[in-house]
């Protein structure tokens, strides 16, 4: 099999528009410090096979199962990714061929529900995800949805206000799970109040996966009846997604997957999948996650002790919001700063924002990307300083120019991958 080096060379010469963006691309993760929470920076090994000749195998159906011949190689990697999955997580049954979250949401949603059935899920602007109820999104096209929240003066999640929803509206599902939620989930309860109306309980873990596979989030596995992920957050593959659920839904789930939503899978996908699963099952991964946590409580209290206002006061996982308010800033204007001084973050609402979404009162900052490439909390000390002094100074070009060096030094200090530069060859 070619190289990465000879790949890329074949590039440049094909395409060259393409091969220029890519190193840009690479040159841009090189540099920055990424601290987008819902993003990771994929291994070696996972890169290789997600761009490996599986790409050019079709595979309708399942291991097994298929409607095509020749599929012989890409079962063995399929049952890979499927009792990988089984042994991090205890799941009863498997699917690893959605293409991405969202479809495996979806299709959990579908095995068990007909349009038009309630759900109710954690309100987008105040942490919660599209695919959970959201009246832009297919799942609040499809279906009616409702919504909980966080208390306003805590900014955490208030179980006795979703159990009292629940009653009103009595959903066919509940969903549990978020994008902008810093706090660990407590999954027994919501169990206790979909049984209490009736419901199905569905917990999306995409953003929390690599840490429950470490043990550091409790699993909703126990409890719920559809568990799905991502598989490129904390757990550190390529991008895609995996449904698991109880053995009772194992038949609706595959059947409504393929060929209800999908063709034919993403072979070379699943066989990174399977490798980003087998890397999450050895130690260096486990004491990778305590490295994201520590981090994420250094940079968390780092900013607070700055006097900026952290969402919830803390985080217990690998995210946090940061409230802008107090500093004049929108979300937007943050955004833009930071990134023109080297420093990627992403602008979100937070609680009861009173700025529209395209805008946004706060910036959501994660530790996944800069904990792959090895920093520890001194190096968070310093990231809460550069951000500092943006943040304190966002129009002042030598502010800017200035912390922009010292991030991309930063960066240099903590390499994260080799160049696809020829001259490596």
């Amino acid at each position: 099999m070619r190289t990465a080096v000879s790949s890329m060379r074949e590039l440049k010469a094909t395409d060259p528009s393409v091969y220029q963006a890519i190193r840009a691309e690479e040159k841009r993760q090189r540099e920055k410090l990424l601290l987008i929470a819902s993003e990771n920076f994929a291994s070696p090994a996972v890169l290789a096979a997600q761009g490996c000749l599986m790409t050019n195998k079709y595979a309708e159906g399942y291991p097994g199962r298929r409607y095509y011949g020749g599929c012989q190689n890409v079962d063995t990697v399929e049952e890979l990714a499927i009792q990988r999955t089984k042994q991090i997580f205890g799941a009863d049954h498997v699917n690893v061929q959605p293409h991405s979250g969202s479809q495996a949401n979806m299709a959990a949603y579908l095995a068990v529900l007909k349009p038009g059935d309630v759900i109710l899920g954690m309100d987008l602007s105040q942490g919660g995800h599209l695919t959970h109820g959201s009246r832009v999104n297919f799942s609040g096209i499809l279906f009616r949805s409702f919504s909980y929240g966080v208390a306003r003066e805590t900014e955490v999640i208030d179980y006795d206000v979703v159990q009292r929803l629940a009653e009103e509206c009595q959903p066919r599902m509940i969903v549990v799970g978020a994008s902008a939620y810093p706090r660990t989930l407590d999954f027994p309860r919501f169990q206790v109040i979909a049984q209490s109306v009736g419901a199905y309980l569905l917990v999306d873990i995409a953003h929390i996966a690599g840490l429950i596979a470490a043990g550091l989030h409790p699993s909703p596995v126990p409890y719920a009846d559809f568990v799905t992920t991502t598989t490129h957050k904390t757990l550190r593959g390529p991008r895609g997604g995996i449904i698991m659920c109880k053995a009772e839904h194992a038949k609706a789930v595959d059947k409504i997957l393929f060929p209800g939503l999908q063709g034919g899978p993403l072979m070379h996908v699943i066989a990174a999948k399977a490798v980003a699963l087998a890397e999450a099952l050895t130690p260096a991964f486990r004491r990778y996650q305590h490295q994201v946590l520590a981090n994420a409580r250094a940079l968390a209290s780092g900013l607070a002790e700055r006097g900026v206002r952290v969402v919830s006061g803390g985080t217990d996982t690998h995210l946090m919001l940061v409230n802008l308010t107090a500093t004049g800033l929108t979300g937007k204007e943050a955004e833009a700063a930071l990134d023109a001084a080297g420093i990627t973050v992403n602008k979100n609402a937070v609680p009861y924002d009173e700025k529209p979404p395209a805008v946004a009162s706060g910036i959501r900052l994660g530790t996944p990307i800069v904990s792959t490439r090895g920093m520890r909390e001194p190096e968070m000390a310093e990231i809460v300083s550069l951000m500092d002094q943006v943040l304190r100074h966002p129009r002042e070009t030598r502010t800017l120019r200035t912390v922009r060096k010292q991030a991309k030094a930063l960066c240099q200090r903590f390499p994260i991958f080799h160049s696809y530069d020829e001259s490596s060859a």
